[in-house]
Formats: C-alpha cells, structure tokens, sequence
C-alpha cells in the first residue's frame, strides 16, 4: 500500500523558499528538504500540514493551493507526495523556530537547491515546484 506524504512549499516575498536540514539520523539524516510529513490515519492533507509545521518548527501555518504531487519508492514501498503552498505565520528569523527533526533551516532561491545534499524524494518534484515559483 502507498504511504502518502505531504511537502510544504513556504515562499517569502522575495519568492525564497523555505528548506530545513534533517538531524543526522536515518536513511535521510544530515540532508536538506521541503519540510513535511506523513499524513497520519483520517488527516486531510491540509490538516497533516498544520500539524507537522507545529511538531517541527513550532510555527502557525496557512496552507494554500496544491502545487504538484508525484511519488517515489521508500524500503520498496512507493510513496506518494503532495506539495502544497504554504504561508508561514512568522519568518523564523526575528524569533528562530524550534527545531525537533531538524539541525537548521534557511530560506534560499530555488536555485540554490541545486547545489545542496538535497533529499532524492524531493527532488523528483523540483522541476515542478521551480516552475510554480517562477510563474508566480
């Protein structure tokens, strides 16, 4: 059976968006990523999205329309992901976030990811996500 994930896309006004560095554990640790999570047993994903922000970052979120979804296999299990536009409630920078499954975090062009240890499971969506931030 297909697990479903969701991704938030969080972009500032100078259409930076937001990424966080998992902690250094696990098949993914010490990677950066769209931040996100699974969808636990009767969440929408809008519902998934507002509580893994406030798990993660300790954060207020607006969740906006869904920007693309693709999928990807995991300990060969496929894995569907939904991205969504998401509108933080603070920029983290004036008061930082706090941080449970992550090491750091920091807003950057969507050009730069290209350059990052970026996890595979979101980079199947780059090319999606690029497009949507520079149509906007």
């Amino acid at each position: 059976m297909s697990k479903i994930s969701v991704a938030c896309i969080v972009l500032n006004d100078k259409k930076e968006i937001f990424i966080a560095k998992r902690n250094p554990v696990g098949d993914m640790g010490d990677r950066w990523e769209f931040p996100g999570g699974k969808i636990e047993y009767g969440e929408s994903d809008k519902v998934s999205i507002i509580r893994e922000m406030q798990e993660e970052f300790g954060v207020d979120v607006i969740v906006h329309e869904k920007i693309t979804e693709g999928s990807f296999f995991h300990k060969e299990k496929k894995v569907s992901l939904h991205a969504y536009r998401v509108e933080f409630l603070a920029d983290g920078i004036k008061t930082p976030f706090k941080l449970t499954e992550h090491s750091d975090y920091k807003w950057v062009d969507i050009e730069e990811i290209k350059n990052l240890n970026f996890v595979d499971s979101d980079l199947s969506i780059y090319d999606d996500v690029k497009k949507y931030i520079q149509n906007l």
